[in-house]
């Protein structure tokens, strides 16, 4: 038997329990990083030196002072000519809790009756889902911050809005930074990963030397 049948026979061990359970308590980071926010943008200016922040969740958009803090952001953003950043235009935000009840859904399958290579596949597609929700993240902010009106009153050149850290637009100081929501769908995917890592390594090893060589 050759190293790479030895290996696909690995892939098609079930799951110990440690790592059905483990795959439990995954799910519930999943779960609570759907329900609390995932980004801030904070913003500063000379006439709000107190500071201005909306979040953003996997389902929806808030602000400070109920809301109304969106608006003002929208407002300063107005005079160097970006849109108005509202549910509309975050139309991504359709598709995330779809996404990430979508993965939830699978991890519990593979917690009740995946083996390794169920577990392999749903790390990869979680690695996938979130880069491509943080792609579109980024690209989205690319567009707001180029696709400016050329009538506004502050003329600035295009530019991206910073993703992670503080940046100097105008008067304006913008800061961004992830919050709890994606920290938690980060050590998810991570906790995935690890789980894959430590599956092969210790039970995956172990099965394989016990294969005969023929």
């Amino acid at each position: 038997m050759t190293s790479l049948e030895r290996f696909d026979k690995v892939l098609d061990r079930p799951l110990i329990p440690a790592a059905r359970i483990c795959l439990l308590l995954l799910v519930i980071l999943l779960v609570v990083g759907i329900a609390t926010p995932l980004w801030r943008i904070q913003m500063e200016a000379p006439q709000y030196p107190q500071g201005l922040y909306m979040d953003i969740y996997s389902h929806a958009l808030t602000g400070g002072n109920d809301g109304q803090e969106i608006t003002e952001i929208n407002t300063l953003n107005h005079y160097i000519g970006m849109h108005r950043i509202d549910r509309q235009t975050l139309v991504d935000l359709d598709f995330m809790p779809f996404l990430l009840g979508g993965l939830g859904l699978l991890v519990l399958r593979v917690a009740a009756l995946g083996n390794v290579r169920a577990l392999i596949d749903l790390t990869v597609l979680s690695i996938y889902a979130a880069t491509f929700a943080l792609g579109r993240f980024v690209y989205r902010l690319y567009v707001f911050g180029h696709e400016l009106d050329p009538t506004a009153p502050v003329k600035v050149k295009g530019f991206t809005p910073v993703i992670i850290g503080t940046k100097q637009i105008a008067n304006f100081t913008t800061h961004s930074y992830p919050r709890v929501g994606a920290l938690l769908i980060g050590l998810f995917v991570l906790g995935l990963a690890g789980l894959v890592i430590w599956h092969l390594l210790t039970q995956g090893v172990k099965h394989m030397r016990r294969l005969p060589d023929e």
